[in-house]
């Protein structure tokens, strides 16, 4: 953020036109810390572009407790990567999916993770060697 564009578009709300992860003051890094958090991108990638109620949601993504898994939704909705959606029934019915942005986020991590995924008897085979010596 060393000459960041600065606009106001609320009174307290600050834009930026791009943010500068490397600065250690940029908003940007909070961002990143949701969406790269263990159970941040993997919420991201399980939701892709479909819709889930959260105990479904929470059964693909395996291992994640209800807790976390609440925290993350929260957190990734407050960055606006996630829509919760509230439908008015009884039971409460609720379900989550990614915003435009999220999915937009999601295909990016697809990316990575396919990029991992691909690579991976290599890693693993990087990480013996390494455990070996």
């Amino acid at each position: 953020m060393e000459n960041p564009e600065i606009t106001a578009s609320a009174p307290d709300a600050v834009m930026f036109d791009r943010g500068d992860l490397l600065s250690p003051a940029c908003p940007s890094r909070q961002v990143l810390s949701h969406m790269t958090s263990r159970w941040g991108i993997l919420t991201l990638l399980a939701l892709g572009s479909e819709t889930y109620r959260f105990g479904a949601l929470r059964r693909r993504i395996g291992g994640v407790s209800e807790r976390m898994l609440a925290q993350t939704l929260k957190q990734l909705a407050a960055d606006g990567l996630v829509e919760r959606i509230a439908h008015d029934t009884v039971p409460p019915h609720v379900e989550y999916r990614t915003t435009p942005m999220g999915a937009e986020a999601a295909e990016k991590l697809r990316d990575l993770a396919d990029w991992i995924e691909g690579n991976l008897p290599r890693i693993m085979a990087h990480q013996a060697e390494v455990a070996g010596d």
